[in-house]
């Protein structure tokens, strides 16, 4: 919420048009995230005010906002880095003002900002910059005889052909920092480039797993997300070698259009110069900025996977308060067994060896006895396996089990995703929650748990962990813990959470919450006992009035 600045009603109208919403939706929602109300709580409850938005438009709102506010940031640096030097002219002032993106007020600014010593620089400390006008504007048929009275070896000019060198420089870095230009470039590259990959020699064993890329080619524009993110992993492996760009010649004559006029010897150093520009500035400039919007929709594209995902497993079918026996497989170190109360408690724990004989307390035999005791003992009423390593082997084995020869029933056999119970067994709640237990008992316990309720369970684990999609490591590391965080807390707060048993995890995704107030109604809950009603919320120290308002729906 920090990004919702109140400058931002003044973002309402061009976001209504951006987005597509009504502008008085905008700006009521604007209004209510700047109060610090939450995405859920809004959606939910204020859908009067904002003309019942869902959570996916309120999230695009704050994020634009969050944008415009940056963007605005970055226009007010620039205006005053400029003002400072004394560069700011009426018109330039107003081209600033006017720019409706980062990328293009950056290019505004491109030839203001300061800048490190260049070849141009260098150039133009020589005396060389009024030879550079002249041939860039035509304003003689002979630039060689020009450059006859810029020769000063006492400048460091030693010959007509270094004069007109660093006249090259000064043109070939002013068709560079061209706006005006640079817009018609980028549409050409992001329309027209190739992403071409190569093995980096020597690295064909090393790299097998990229071996698809070792020489491939397809218009960037098409490339799929997962193509782009390996083919980038596979660079920064040091194992491909990349390159986007489009045909020379199409980039070259966008150039070409604007600064050659006429065939004469000025139009020979004018050809030079902007090949070098286009080569030396132009093509590595253009190439990162490519790379960076190919990053962005590929990263895009692999988030949305991932809050899909993601939601699909928060939003599986709890199989509600039953007793359950969990276990995650294994071969040679045996299943690690915990046996749950109906409130998710741990009661027993063991070892068992359906799958490998030889270990102390037998195999198979000896496994089947242990199963159908403990089913006795605790009345099981369902199983749950981990679908990790030899999940099939031991449900297999489970299924194979004579439940009724034993006179019972034989409970409900489920495979449970596991992904992430290793991060939980070995995190500091589960530590919290199990301090005479080890990683083995905590991964078993929290398999069982996602049987009974995936949602309270897997807010425990941070949502990167759960294993919802390809490579998250590689996109953006900020959006996607954001996206991350809304799908949780908007499933969190579409179901709702049991105020008297709930965890400070799943608390802290409940509307208005946060870590500090979860651990404040968990502590309360503790000292006071159970809470009598939802009112008694305003008792718990540090919860005020708008906090109340938020979680308490």
């Amino acid at each position: 919420m920090s990004a919702i600045s109140s400058l931002s009603s003044s973002y309402a109208s061009p976001l209504s048009t951006s987005l597509n919403l009504p502008v008085r939706s905008v700006q009521a929602t604007i209004a209510l995230l700047e109060e610090g109300c939450t995405v859920p709580f809004i959606a939910r409850y204020r859908k009067e005010a904002t003309g019942s938005l869902d959570e996916v438009a309120i999230a695009a709102i704050r994020d634009e906002v969050a944008r415009l506010t940056d963007l605005d940031k970055r226009r007010a640096s620039i205006l005053e880095s400029l003002k400072e030097r004394d560069l700011l002219s009426a018109d330039l002032e107003a081209q600033v003002k006017a720019a409706a993106t980062k990328t293009e007020l950056e290019d505004i600014y491109l030839p203001y900002r300061p800048k490190r010593k260049t070849r141009a620089t260098a150039a133009i400390e020589k005396g060389l910059e009024p030879l550079a006008l002249t041939i860039i504007n035509y304003k003689t048929r002979e630039p060689q005889k020009e450059a006859e009275s810029f020769v000063n070896p006492e400048k460091g000019v030693a010959t007509v052909e270094e004069a007109l060198a660093g006249a090259r420089d000064i043109i070939a870095e002013k068709v560079a920092e061209d706006s005006s230009l640079r817009g018609r470039m980028r549409k050409l590259w992001i329309k027209e480039s190739r992403i071409e990959s190569k093995v980096d020699k020597g690295k064909e064993q090393e790299g097998e797993k990229f071996k698809d890329y070792f020489d491939w080619s397809e218009p960037s524009a098409k490339a799929p997300s997962h193509r782009i993110l390996a083919m980038f992993r596979g660079e920064a492996e040091k194992i491909l070698k990349l390159s986007i760009r489009p045909e020379f010649e199409r980039a070259v004559d966008i150039l070409d259009e604007k600064y050659l006029k006429g065939e004469d010897k000025c139009t020979e150093q004018m050809e030079a110069a902007i090949e070098d520009a286009y080569k030396r500035l132009v093509a590595p400039s253009m190439e990162t900025e490519l790379r960076q919007i190919l990053k962005e929709r590929a990263d895009e594209e692999a988030i949305k996977v991932f809050v899909n995902n993601l939601g699909e497993l928060l939003m599986a079918p709890p199989l509600g308060q039953k007793a359950v026996l969990a276990l995650d497989p294994g071969f040679r170190t045996g299943c690690k067994l915990v046996c749950l109360d109906r409130q998710g408690e741990l009661l027993h724990h063991d070892v068992i060896y359906p799958l490998f004989d030889g270990k102390d307390g037998g195999g198979r035999a000896r496994a089947v006895e242990k199963m159908l005791s403990y089913c006795k003992k605790y009345v099981v009423e369902a199983i749950a396996v981990g679908n990790g390593t030899a999940s099939r082997e031991t449900k297999d084995f489970v299924d194979s089990i004579d439940f009724a020869g034993a006179g019972l029933n034989k409970p409900q056999v489920v495979l449970v995703n596991e992904s992430g119970a290793s991060i939980y067994s070995a995190s500091k709640v589960a530590r919290d929650e199990f301090p005479d237990h080890d990683v083995t008992v905590r991964g078993a316990v929290s398999i069982g748990r996602r049987l009974v309720d995936p949602l309270a369970e897997l807010v425990k684990i941070e949502p990167k962990s759960i294993g919802v999609g390809q490579y998250q490591h590689d996109v953006d590391q900020g959006r996607l813990q954001t996206s991350l965080d809304d799908t949780v807390m908007s499933c969190v707060n579409s179901v709702g959470v049991e105020l008297n048993t709930a965890s400070k995890e799943l608390l802290s995704y409940v509307s208005g919450l946060g870590n500090q107030l979860a651990s404040n109604i968990v502590k309360f809950r503790q000292e006071e006992g159970p809470f009598a009603s939802r009112a008694q919320l305003k008792k718990v120290p540090r919860l005020g009035p708008k906090a109340f308002e938020q979680c308490a729906g």
